[in-house]
């Protein structure tokens, strides 16, 4: 269609800032999101990040049902069938005793992601305390806290962990233990550094002048602003936990046989792969593996998910 005489006088540019005119005023009339909203809406445009937690919800419910639905016991054993490849009947096959392999898998799973998430637990909720007052406080207390972070921070995590299993024995509460001694001085740093940045908002300093509590500004004013890092960092926390969990079970420091955990089964298939029963290594290789990527990934979707600066 021809334009109008009356058209053809209005310059181009004009129908160019009507149009951005109107696009702005679509945006203003939308229904602004919470933070929380709009991280999970960048969460979900993540691909990596929500394959990952589509694999640990999926690897949460056959740890909880899968042994249930099993008919054969964690611990059972049947020498007459073992190392029976993949099949209906065994669908990961069996062991060197003829235990099932499935059943024994989310068995494992069920101590690795308890491990994992108690001692990630403990690492937040001593970081918050530790790093929260120190940062909070500054000053002499905060350099007293600090220089005892850095004694800390420069033991080898992994040495102390073997020194305290050798002397209190090894078991499922001595790793908790000696996995969250060291492992909540990285989360103490976080949580030190975001205080000390949002301690002189405008809103923290007015709470102070009207005299509230320094527990209550940490509680109300101080944590509620740092719980995107502290959310980021314990995603990071529980792949480490579940990882150390499984090598010292492998190295025989952890849990005991005959109980299942997934370092145990990898240390119990060592002598059955080079005999070509790949399959007592392959699962709980795979799924310690990939529980570790899927935390990995799933950390860095929340990093950029909660992070302000990305918001729209």
């Amino acid at each position: 269609m021809q334009p109008t005489s009356y058209q053809s006088e209005i310059p181009d540019e004009w129908f160019t800032r009507k149009k951005i005119d109107i696009d702005a005023a679509e945006v203003v009339s939308r229904p602004s999101l919470s933070y929380w909203q709009d991280a999970w809406r960048r969460l979900k445009q993540n691909k990596m990040a929500m394959l990952g937690l589509a694999f640990l919800i999926l690897l949460a419910v056959m740890a909880t049902v899968g042994p249930i639905f099993s008919p054969y016991g964690v611990n059972v054993q049947n020498l007459p069938n073992q190392y029976q490849p993949p099949s209906q009947e065994h669908w990961f096959g069996t062991d060197n005793a003829g235990r099932d392999v499935f059943t024994r898998t989310w068995y494992g799973a069920r101590i690795s992601l308890f491990v994992g998430l108690v001692a990630a637990l403990i690492d937040v909720t001593i970081g918050i305390i530790w790093g929260g007052i120190s940062g909070y406080k500054g000053g002499r207390t905060d350099s007293i806290m600090m220089r005892i972070i850095e004694i800390l921070y420069g033991i080898p995590s992994l040495l102390v962990t073997i020194l305290l299993l050798v002397v209190l024995g090894p078991s499922l509460l001595t790793i908790i233990i000696a996995l969250t001694i060291t492992g909540w001085v990285g989360m103490a740093r976080i949580v030190r550094g975001q205080v000390l940045q949002i301690k002189n908002y405008e809103h923290v300093l007015a709470s102070k002048s009207f005299g509230a509590k320094s527990s209550r500004i940490i509680r109300r004013n101080l944590l509620p602003n740092t719980m995107g890092p502290i959310i980021v960092q314990m995603t990071l926390s529980v792949p480490t936990a579940i990882f150390a969990e499984a090598f010292l079970s492998f190295i025989g420091l952890g849990i005991q046989a005959p109980f299942a955990s997934w370092g145990v089964m990898a240390n119990d298939a060592l002598g059955a792969i080079t005999s070509g029963y790949w399959w007592t290594l392959f699962f709980p290789a795979f799924f310690i593996s990939f529980t570790m990527f899927a935390f990995n990934v799933l950390g860095d979707g929340l990093q950029d998910g909660l992070d302000p600066k990305l918001r729209k």
